[in-house]
């Protein structure tokens, strides 16, 4: 079993409007242009739930490994009656230690964007399994953090 701490959050909020956040979060393929932490994202495009996607990731410390997901949700962005827009890009960990029962991780990335409001991004990963620790959470939550700062940089500079 996994404590909550254990489950690595980052969150940014952004002056661009929801569609263009989803936009860059969508476009895998200028991952390379922007993300400090997923230098690369190899998916068939456009992204689909069902598809496999490998991360090329980088640690703070300059390492870095590929991690096979399988995206298991695109929420599109909606507007609610009040509103509020939200869309969500989740993803599951499928490497060997998850086919193993070891280490499981599911990663959701969710935008909400109040009416006139900027967009706040917010991103958690799941996990779960005997080998949590192993997988490193307080770096992946670091990573989370150059992401986030690095996707609002993006954005925002998309909307200038």
């Amino acid at each position: 079993m996994t404590l909550v701490a254990e489950n690595p959050t980052a969150h940014a909020e952004i002056d661009a409007p929801l569609e263009v956040v989803w936009r860059v979060m969508l476009d895998t393929e200028a991952y390379g242009e922007w993300n400090p932490f997923v230098v690369r994202a190899e998916t068939v495009q456009p992204p689909a739930v069902g598809n496999p996607i490998v991360l090329h990731v980088k640690w703070a410390n300059g390492k870095g490994t590929r991690s096979p997901e399988v995206i298991t949700g695109i929420d599109e962005p909606r507007t609610d009656s009040d509103g509020t827009a939200t869309a969500c890009l989740t993803y599951a960990y499928a490497g060997l230690p998850a086919r193993l029962g070891l280490v499981r991780g599911t990663r959701h990335q969710r935008l909400t964007q109040l009416a006139d409001g900027p967009t706040l991004y917010d991103t958690v990963e799941e996990f779960s399994g005997p080998l949590v620790k192993l997988a490193g959470p307080g770096r992946v939550a670091e990573g989370f953090r150059r992401h986030a700062e690095a996707l609002k940089r993006r954005a925002e500079s998309l909307t200038a």
